[in-house]
């Protein structure tokens, strides 16, 4: 009997995804280093009141972690570099098939900072109108073209489909994200896409992941008979293309969000955008049988986590 529910959830396990690990706020713990197996979990929120009171019978909490090295954003007429991006979100899934998905304090993106290919030349520049023309005449060094862009997750996902993750075709999860780009001139609040207009994702894969399947002792260590299960889901690229996207606000205090909508052909509609994630590297883990761990498997699973801390 117990096998037979090992399997189940490791059935469940393998629909999982790797842009599943955005979502709404919640409370978190973060770690420098785990153990082992554990090493891609250093932000799954374990000790979130939602994941703790999963009991292992009704509810089970499952650590998703998913890492992409690069990918690009097509916004109109411009395409923005995506730097290397770190996702980690706890799920707690419920009986039916239904999961409530819970983000790190921090917010569940962790994405680095990639350079605008033209700067603010390409962004603005060349302009016939004076305003425009008098700040690209001003642009004598890197550090005044030097643009960079970086993609954040704003507000609570929607839609998240967990058998899209183990095909081809099928949007995974509703992500509203905006693009940050800081420049001296366009100052730090120049966003294309908001919290109260974002740009909604619908991300699918391109490519199936390959899967693979460890087991793993509490603390990390490499197990087979190991308590802990962890799913592998390797080298899937997404995309969509469906999405629309707003136009730029707060870029130089506001005075410059016609200058950035103009050059780049902001707002875009649906059909004219594209986004891509490359090779994106996607784990899953939770309890191998969490029904021998009820009532208090999350709290278990939360020990399990803590230990594992380098």
């Amino acid at each position: 009997m117990r096998s037979g529910s090992r399997r189940a959830r490791l059935g469940l396990l393998a629909s999982f995804t790797a842009l599943a690990a955005f979502a709404s706020v919640g409370s978190a713990t973060a770690a420098t280093g785990l153990n082992g197996h554990w090493a891609p979990f250093t932000r799954c929120p374990v000790d979130a009141p939602s994941m703790l009171a999963a009991d292992g019978l009704n509810d089970t909490a499952v650590c998703v972690s998913s890492h992409s090295a690069s990918g690009s954003i097509k916004l109109g007429s411009t395409t923005v570099p995506v730097g290397a991006s770190d996702l980690q979100v706890g799920v707690v899934t419920h009986p039916g098939g239904g999961s409530t998905v819970v983000s790190p304090a921090g917010g569940a993106l962790v994405a680095d900072s990639a350079q605008l290919p033209g700067g603010l030349l390409g962004l603005m520049c060349p302009s016939e109108i004076p305003v425009i023309s008098g700040i690209c005449n001003q642009i004598t060094n890197s550090t005044l073209n030097r643009v960079t862009a970086t993609i954040e997750s704003v507000g609570s996902p929607s839609d998240f489909q967990l058998l899209a993750g183990v095909t081809t075709g099928k949007p995974i999860i509703t992500l509203p994200v905006r693009i940050h780009l800081q420049n001296p001139f366009l100052g730090d609040a120049c966003y294309i896409g908001s919290a109260s207009k974002p740009i909604l994702l619908r991300p699918q894969n391109l490519t199936r992941p390959t899967p693979g399947t460890q087991q793993f002792a509490g603390d990390g260590t490499p197990d087979p008979a190991g308590v802990m299960g962890r799913i592998s889901l390797l080298g899937a690229d997404q995309t969509d293309t469906t999405y629309a996207v707003p136009g730029a606000s707060g870029c130089g205090l506001g005075l410059l969000d016609w200058a950035v909508n103009l050059k780049t052909g902001l707002p875009s509609a649906s059909g004219d955008n594209n986004v891509v994630l490359n090779n994106a590297q996607t784990y899953v883990a939770t309890i191998n049988d969490p029904s021998s761990a009820a009532p208090d498997a999350g709290k278990l699973m939360s020990q399990y986590w803590h230990s594992a801390a380098r």
